[in-house]
């Protein structure tokens, strides 16, 4: 609990034994939102949400914040920094300037990235006074989507801003001094377990409404807490027997395909397949020694038209390794259509899996092998919460006591 300096409750935060365990699997990456008001007092609740080896959003802690500055953003991330034992490498949020500043302070080494969603939902609001706004729109989403290197985006933005003459628009500007915090080409150098938006973020928020209303108590919101993410717990479990017992049939005798299915879950096998079956759309040729282009037709606007886009893989003969400038593997864990390309017929459809170690994102986010302790006393009982109910119910006193002196300004 964070206390003012004559006692009266500020901000709470809270993180299980599950959710620690899972922090030290998977908190390389983690998306940080407060859009959802809690109960009565209409305190955000504020989710660090990542993602596990089975694609699924999992909750890394949570808290309560009684303001929306960059003190109480402060003093949240240091104490899950503390709880945790270490910073993320990455983390995703929305372009609040606070979070900004209490990132830069706590977390000085993680990689901060704005969620794209929300910069491009707001394209209409902010370009509609211009008459070919929907042009305009167009360009910009072409230089954020489609530039692969930071050189493509960087024609393409000065392109259109020249064409449309959009050298006074604030907006485009303060998003372009920002460009390395939300454009693609300037974030695909680091892990995001396949994550671009805070919309996991929202999604465990969400999950919360069947459990949570206007009028939920803290003491009451403890309780369902514990039921959610008892449900939740229940379903990961699920998915890893599920992977266990179970495989995706495989749709070649291609030794490569095999290898991934062993190694992969499920989820990720799936993942996998739309990449393997993806070479069929493409062509390569040897540019140079170790350097291949790969040709791949791909659709794009309303009607779907088709257009070949060419990208480069390098390959590596003593290491085996291939290294391609989509950076799906790079951002995603996952390796591309463009790499198997130039696999299959170097490695001569063999590829070893299982050398990767523990560091490799690909390992830790997408294999089989169990990564959690499993906690069969997980599920919520009343006698294994008391010291839990006892500190909420001290919680609550102090809220409504603190409410009553008009001691905290809770954010709507």
């Amino acid at each position: 609990m964070d206390l003012n300096d004559e006692g009266r409750l500020r901000n709470v935060f809270w993180a299980d034994a599950r959710s620690r365990a899972a922090c030290k699997e998977f908190g390389d990456v983690v998306t940080f939102d407060t859009t959802y008001l809690l109960n009565k007092h209409h305190m955000p609740f504020a989710p660090f949400v990542g993602v596990n080896h089975h694609g699924q959003s999992i909750l890394l802690g949570c808290g309560l914040i009684s303001r929306e500055d960059t003190k109480s953003f402060s003093w949240l991330f240091e104490t899950w920094r503390t709880c945790m034992g270490c910073a993320p490498n990455a983390i995703i949020t929305d372009q609040c300037m606070a979070m900004k500043n209490a990132i830069e302070n706590v977390f000085p080494d993680t990689r901060h990235r704005w969620c794209i969603w929300h910069i491009m939902k707001k394209l209409p609001e902010k370009l509609n006074g211009y008459e070919a706004h929907e042009k305009i729109s167009c360009s910009m989403r072409k230089a954020v989507y489609d530039s692969l290197t930071i050189e493509q985006f960087e024609d393409a933005w000065d392109g259109f801003i020249k064409k449309y003459e959009l050298q006074s628009n604030t907006w485009l500007e303060g998003m372009y001094l920002e460009r390395k915090r939300w454009v693609p080409a300037y974030v695909k150098d680091v892990f995001w377990a396949g994550m671009s938006s805070t919309q996991r973020s929202e999604g465990m928020n969400a999950y919360f409404d069947g459990y949570v209303h206007a009028k939920t108590t803290l003491k009451q919101f403890v309780e369902q807490y514990e039921n959610a993410l008892g449900d939740k717990v229940e379903s990961e479990h699920e998915e890893d027997a599920k992977s266990w017992r179970s495989y995706i049939p495989l749709i070649t005798d291609c030794e490569l395909e095999k290898q991934f299915q062993s190694a992969y879950t499920n989820k990720k096998f799936k993942e996998f397949h739309k990449e393997f079956i993806g070479k069929l759309g493409c062509s390569f040729e040897e540019k140079k020694e170790g350097e291949f282009e790969i040709r791949e037709w791909v659709s794009y606007g309303e009607e779907k038209k088709k257009k070949q886009v060419p990208f480069t893989v390098t390959f590596d003969n003593e290491t085996n390794e291939a290294h391609c400038n989509c950076r799906l593997f790079e951002y995603r864990g996952m390796v591309c259509k463009h790499q198997l390309m130039v696999w299959q017929p170097k490695l001569h459809g063999t590829l070893n899996v299982a050398k990767y170690d523990d560091t490799c994102y690909a390992t830790k986010y997408g294999t089989r092998r169990k990564h959690l302790p499993i906690f069969p006393n997980f599920m919520p009982h009343r006698n294994k919460l008391e010291p839990l109910y006892a500190f909420f119910s001290k919680f609550t006193k102090l809220i409504k006591w603190s409410s009553l002196h008009g001691s905290i300004n809770y954010c709507g």
